[in-house]
């Protein structure tokens, strides 16, 4: 029997793929305020977080409008500012990542079933989910050359991390503060990536970080 947990974590692989697939930027961002909804929402569906606190309530509705709202319209603003539409020459072509993806997937499966922790189909699957997501923001960060890519790929590690600990923490309200701190550091860093992104783009009309190479004494 397919549930919402099922759903959402079939959507998160799915915009995963799709960012590893996508050279827009516009798109990118785009998914990446899908991933982030939907990141979001996973651990309410969880039969272990099926009662929650006021606090622990407060908590979810803050990660989701930071997650699927602020961070993409920022991200947005980054994009317009400096007129970027997509990535043109990434490390690793687009094919070939969308084949690494799927790979991510099967490797993700194979440790997740080799590290011995008992769990549900549900948490398997979340798990599976996890390191795939965590997985697929390292390769996006290595694989690219756009500073704004390489910060969706942050981001997109930064999911993976929270799901992982979503999948392993047994105590549901541990993930609240811990979270709530990275997203802050998150928030900072997005920001400061607007303004670096600015510098860049005004100094070498582009934000293809090999242009960095050419800094010198």
């Amino acid at each position: 029997m397919v549930t919402s947990i099922d759903v959402v974590l079939v959507i998160t692989l799915l915009s995963v793929l799709l960012s590893l697939a996508s050279s827009r930027m516009m798109a990118l961002v785009k998914i990446m305020a899908l991933q982030g909804a939907m990141v979001s929402v996973a651990p309410l569906l969880l039969d272990k977080h099926s009662s929650l606190s006021h606090e622990g309530i407060f908590f979810f509705q803050l990660m989701f409008l930071v997650k699927a709202v602020l961070i993409p319209v920022l991200l947005f603003t980054a994009v317009t500012r400096v007129a970027i539409k997509r990535e043109v020459e990434p490390l690793v072509g687009y094919h070939a990542s969308l084949v690494a993806g799927l790979g991510l997937i099967l490797l993700s499966a194979y440790i997740t079933r080799h590290l011995g922790i008992p769990s549900t189909d549900k948490a398997t699957l979340l798990l599976v989910t996890a390191i795939t997501t965590l997985g697929g923001g390292l390769f996006l960060m290595m694989s690219r050359t756009k500073a704004i890519t390489q910060v969706i790929g942050y981001l997109m590690l930064e999911n993976g991390i929270y799901l992982v600990g979503t999948a392993l923490t047994s105590q549901s309200h541990s993930i609240y503060l811990v979270e709530f701190g990275v997203l802050l550091d998150l928030l900072v860093g997005v920001m400061i990536m607007g303004i670096i992104l600015h510098n860049i783009n005004r100094t070498f009309d582009d934000v293809d970080t090999a242009y960095l190479e050419q800094l010198k004494d």
